[in-house]
């Protein structure tokens, strides 16, 4: 699979050509834009990254990975500075299963940048008890292969703000 093959060769261009062409082939293959959306943001290419999660929604709006669209476009908006809407839909991401770790994760940082300390110490607490040897000197082992400095670089930050230990 194309999004395999962005996540774990780390081919990210490769990727998303894949992806592109499945859906000149299929413009209704909901799972391509999922993974479509995945790898824009990998890129540190935001606005495509929601356009493609917006799709696959629309295209699903059943899909079992509804809790991945919602973590997905939480991370688009977190990256495009809009604190509030990335919180909203980390909250949205976590309804069905308060235990999602990425979710976890891009709820604290979203709610330690958007000024809500104690929601951002909340999901960090939550995340240290269920994986208590996390750090941010760890963190890359755990996120995507975001290509832009300045994207893990923010997400660091807001966990940092959240209280998650160097």
């Amino acid at each position: 699979r194309s999004s395999d093959l962005a996540h774990v060769v780390r081919d990210l261009e490769l990727g998303a050509a894949l992806i592109d062409h499945a859906l000149v082939l299929n413009s209704n293959f909901a799972e391509a834009w999922f993974w479509g959306g995945w790898v824009k943001n990998w890129l540190g290419e935001p606005e495509p990254a929601l356009e493609r999660f917006t799709r696959a929604m629309r295209l699903n709006p059943l899909d079992p990975r509804v809790i991945g669209l919602r973590n997905g476009t939480a991370h688009t908006h977190f990256f495009l500075g809009r604190y509030d809407e990335a919180a909203s839909w980390a909250a949205m991401a976590l309804q069905d299963n308060p235990d999602f770790q990425p979710g976890l994760r891009i709820a604290a940082a979203s709610n330690a940048m958007a000024g809500r300390p104690e929601q951002a110490h909340k999901a960090v607490a939550r995340l240290r008890q269920l994986n208590p040897s996390l750090r941010l000197s760890t963190l890359k082992d755990q996120l995507g292969p975001y290509r832009r400095a300045e994207d893990l670089s923010r997400y660091e930050q807001g966990l940092r703000q959240a209280g998650l230990p160097e």
